[in-house]
């Protein structure tokens, strides 16, 4: 791994971490999004940086690319390895356009690009989290295929790691966002955050032969993003602020929380704290 960049963890100290300011205008609900006032997403994502600044990471910001309002959720349009960043293709008509403005955003950033998904390939971030930092774990969804998993298989082989395919459930459907991450986040090697009933078994064996604990969050809470925690460093976590018994969960297993106002940037787009950063640098 080189000083700016190498990711082969999920909670490994976030050293340098890619963010986009959010675009102010666009078709909203077109992607899905409850309107946003644009005042308060500005303030809270500058707040969200700002929090990140404090607890040590080098935070760079990427320009707003305005009428692509899901371009602020840097984690689904690129995906950083070991080697470098993989560009990849959303199947959210809405997010079509991502690919270009975040590969340009690495290359300021001095991240080099080692692969591209191409022709039928579709994925986004979000399926994709790393078990330790020789496993990926890939989801099978609405938002990732198997052609996906397969042109990552091969990236990935190439710095000694493997993709390990999850298949997760239909849902609510092709039309509502079903990521890996949105049940399950990894806080430390040996803990993770989950909303049970949606966790595939095969995830639920890997993490089990792993010896992960789990802490299970409730169904209305998983519904305000409770599942959706950025880990800093092993047993540091920020998370959307409103999920207290998340939170108290987490305090409880040793973990030290911290919460940001996601009232606009979060919740009215579904895109939470991982969703927001593209992780640059872990070590």
């Amino acid at each position: 791994m080189s000083a700016g960049f190498g990711v082969r963890s999920m909670v490994a100290p976030l050293a340098r971490v890619l963010v986009r300011t959010p675009a102010t205008s666009g078709d909203f609900a077109a992607a899905g999004w409850r309107t946003p006032a644009p005042a308060a997403l500005l303030a809270q994502h500058e707040a969200f940086c700002a929090l990140l600044d404090s607890l040590g990471c080098e935070v760079v910001v990427a320009p707003a690319v305005e009428g692509l309002v899901d371009a602020c959720y840097m984690y689904d349009s690129a995906f950083v390895t070991g080697a470098g960043a993989i560009v990849l293709r959303s199947a959210k008509p809405a997010r079509a356009a991502e690919a270009g403005p975040a590969e340009q955003a690495l290359a300021a950033a001095s991240v080099p690009v080692v692969g591209r998904l191409v022709a039928g390939a579709r994925a986004d971030g979000g399926d994709l989290v790393w078990l330790d930092e020789r496993t990926l774990v890939a989801g099978r969804g609405y938002r990732t295929n198997a052609e996906a998993h397969r042109q990552l298989a091969v990236l990935l082989a190439a710095e000694g790691a493997s993709l390990e395919r999850v298949d997760l459930v239909h849902d609510r459907g092709p039309a509502h966002v079903l990521h890996t991450m949105s049940f399950f986040s990894p806080v430390a090697d040996d803990l993770a955050v989950v909303f049970e009933p949606l966790v595939p078994v095969t995830l639920v064996e890997l993490l089990d032969e792993r010896g992960i604990r789990r802490i299970a969050v409730d169904a209305d809470e998983y519904l305000t993003m409770a599942c959706n925690v950025l880990a800093v460093r092993p047993g540091v976590a920020v998370v959307v602020d409103g999920n207290p018994r998340a939170r108290r969960a987490l305090e409880a297993a040793g973990c030290e929380v911290h919460a940001y106002d996601g009232s606009e940037i979060s919740l009215k787009g579904d895109g939470g704290p991982t969703c927001l950063t593209r992780p640059l640098l872990r070590r």
